[in-house]
């Protein structure tokens, strides 16, 4: 059992910085071919910060545990939200753009509700994964092209380019050294669960809801806290609005293209109400003065800590 803990921990780690690394680097890699950093920000990190929740939910498929690699999506979106929000806001309040209330976050709802429809028949199948990998597609080419129009074609100083032009290979290995750290910390981190679960008489459901869900959430809470300490609060929600709609519509668009991923009834029941319910409470709490203020921040983490009670009341 001490292995499997420590196992776990350190695949905790390998992901969290195997993420940081591939963000890294892939951001720094494209703004020295000239890409703008919005668009670097729409596509390079949410794909990013979505790494660790696709690996894990690829080698849960591949050691027969579906129920992890569905209950680390559902979970880690209720805490991108719940955890991840209530812990920024409360640090500081956290200004919202207009623009998501009007773009993404409408997204976000529609995708969830779409994700739950397909699970109705309590199986994800390559089909339904085509459907959630198109409207991935028509996802980003929305956002490239009102990124475009706002202005974000305007070429970047050339001693910017250059500087990163100098860093390439430097950027490179930091790619290569964070999709490994990503394999390794995701294929630890799901035998340890599912290890961990039989022993303690847990469902693979209820750790990968929680304790794994979380801990693929790592690069989202490091990289809403850091925005946050640096004045840039905004970035906080658009991190978390994009990560959840990358998850589902990623994350649950290819991982059963390599094999379809059972549903368990009890999640269309519980786990899915709550994404649902927490992620339209979004909607008039960001509406409010476009601000999520402490007192915000505090009712979303307490609705998180209630729903991780519940869970282990549940099942």
């Amino acid at each position: 059992m001490l292995i499997a803990v420590i196992m776990f921990c350190a695949g905790l780690l390998l992901l969290y910085f195997g993420a940081e690394y591939l963000v890294n680097g892939s951001s720094s890699l494209a703004l020295s071919f000239g890409i703008r950093p919005l668009i670097i920000g729409m596509t390079v990190v949410a794909f990013g910060t979505s790494m660790p929740e696709l690996l894990v939910s690829l080698m849960a498929v591949g050691q027969n545990s579906s129920d992890i690699a569905v209950g680390n999506v559902i979970g880690s979106n209720i805490a991108n939200i719940a955890f991840i929000l209530g812990v920024s806001a409360l640090l500081i309040p956290l200004s919202v753009q207009r623009s998501i209330l009007r773009r993404e976050l409408p997204f976000m709802l529609f995708a969830t509700a779409v994700l739950w429809m397909l699970c109705l028949d309590q199986v994800i199948s390559r089909v339904d994964a085509g459907i959630l990998l198109v409207m991935m597609a028509s996802f980003l080419y929305y956002c490239l092209k009102t990124a475009r129009l706002g202005g974000s074609n305007q070429p970047l100083p050339q001693e910017v380019v250059a500087r990163q032009k100098s860093s390439r290979r430097r950027n490179l290995i930091y790619i290569v050294i964070g999709v490994a750290g990503l394999g390794f910390g995701a294929n630890w981190m799901v035998e340890s669960a599912v290890f961990m679960a039989r022993n303690f008489g847990l469902s693979e459901l209820f750790i990968g809801t929680t304790i794994v869900a979380l801990g693929t959430s790592l690069p989202e809470l490091a990289a809403s806290v850091a925005s946050v300490l640096k004045g840039e609060m905004d970035i906080g929600i658009g991190n978390v609005v994009g990560s959840n709609i990358f998850n589902i519509l990623f994350v649950l668009g290819i991982t059963p293209l390599f094999s379809p991923i059972a549903i368990e009834p009890s999640l269309l029941h519980f786990e899915f109400p709550v994404l649902m319910c927490v992620s339209a409470l979004m909607v008039p709490m960001c509406w409010h003065k476009y601000k999520l203020g402490r007192v915000k921040g505090g009712f979303l983490l307490g609705g998180y800590v209630l729903f991780i009670l519940a869970l282990l009341y549940w099942k």
